[in-house]
């Protein structure tokens, strides 16, 4: 009962803040003009043009709020983990800020440049990494259901590099439709809060748990401003944030593989670009009408309200899937 107390005191607190303060920060995004530059590749949503983004800060600033107020309430533990987790949350949106304010400066859909945003991330995963090795952990993947150990040695390193940087792209590359990325990292949060829960014992992983169930609450508040019509975007400052915690998050639970199976949907709109990529280039030919997928979907005439129910649906499925295996995967 003392846990599931907790996790639903980290939830509400984290949804209180976040709905305060989205009414408090939506008019000042409009106020300072911070708004949402269209594409031109996507001509269909040219009517969001002049939505505010930035969004991203209606979740991150009240989680770590929410956070900061459970430590003082001595219902979360500062710990070495809940540190390193915090940390990469932060930095990656610190990045998506400024890829988010530069587009915002140049009135145009350019930020920083792919070379320059991935130069970033790796930056991030690599002190992520120093950090995370120097807590003590060793170069070891470990999957529960078959009781192996594998240990990777220097290649761990490059295991870690990948999970981060690939799990916070994937989440900016979802982030198309309202509602779509914050839905889906809500439910991703919430599988992975349970399986930190369920693995505190032998991780000692409920600072994690906390975490996660706080940053569900946010996100559901933020949906209640990002489902369609959509008044404020997450932006890359969001998006990032997102995408860099949830790979902190696996890692740190050594839960690493069960992330494939929670961002399942992330992972599939990923390959689906990177498909489509390599097909254009060697072929001159696209194997989807447009990418990344939900953008497929729009051109087979679906509506962007359905899309999003769809890949939310399948996003519980994986999750559910997820909870079940995760806690020995």
């Amino acid at each position: 009962m003392l846990i599931l107390a907790k996790a639903i005191l980290a939830f509400m607190i984290g949804f209180i803040i976040s709905i305060v303060f989205g009414l408090i920060i939506i008019p000042v995004l409009k106020k300072l003009k911070i708004k949402q530059t269209v594409s031109s590749f996507v001509l269909k949503h040219k009517e969001k043009e002049g939505t505010p983004t930035m969004g991203g800060i209606i979740f991150i600033i009240p989680t770590l709020l929410s956070a900061l107020i459970l430590i003082l309430l001595n219902k979360l533990n500062v710990t070495y983990n809940l540190i390193v987790v915090l940390f990469v949350f932060l930095a990656y949106a610190i990045l998506g800020f400024i890829d988010d304010y530069l587009i915002i400066k140049r009135k145009n859909n350019i930020g920083l440049t792919e070379l320059q945003k991935l130069i970033g991330q790796i930056f991030i995963a690599i002190i992520f990494f120093i950090l995370f090795m120097k807590g003590g952990r060793q170069p070891v993947l470990e999957i529960y259901t078959f009781k192996l150990q594998i240990n990777m040695g220097w290649f761990y390193s490059l295991f870690i590099l990948f999970m981060l940087v690939a799990s916070s792209n994937a989440v900016n590359i979802t982030d198309g439709l309202d509602g779509l990325a914050g839905g889906l990292s809500a439910i991703a949060f919430l599988a992975f809060g349970l399986i930190a829960w369920a693995s505190r014992g032998i991780l000692g992983s409920e600072d994690i748990g906390i975490f996660c169930f706080i940053l569900v609450g946010a996100l559901i508040a933020f949906l209640f401003y990002n489902t369609h019509p959509a008044k404020v975007f997450m932006g890359d400052t969001g998006s990032l944030a997102l995408g860099g915690a949830l790979g902190a998050v696996a890692i740190v639970t050594s839960h690493e593989l069960s992330l494939v199976v929670v961002a399942g949907v992330f992972v599939i709109e990923t390959l689906v670009c990177i498909i489509q990529r390599v097909s254009v280039r060697y072929t001159g030919k696209r194997v989807f009408l447009m990418t990344p997928l939900h953008h497929h979907f729009e051109k087979l005439g679906w509506n962007e309200t359905d899309i999003v129910k769809l890949f939310w649906v399948f996003g519980i499925i994986l999750a559910a899937i997820a909870i079940l295996w995760g806690v020995w995967i």
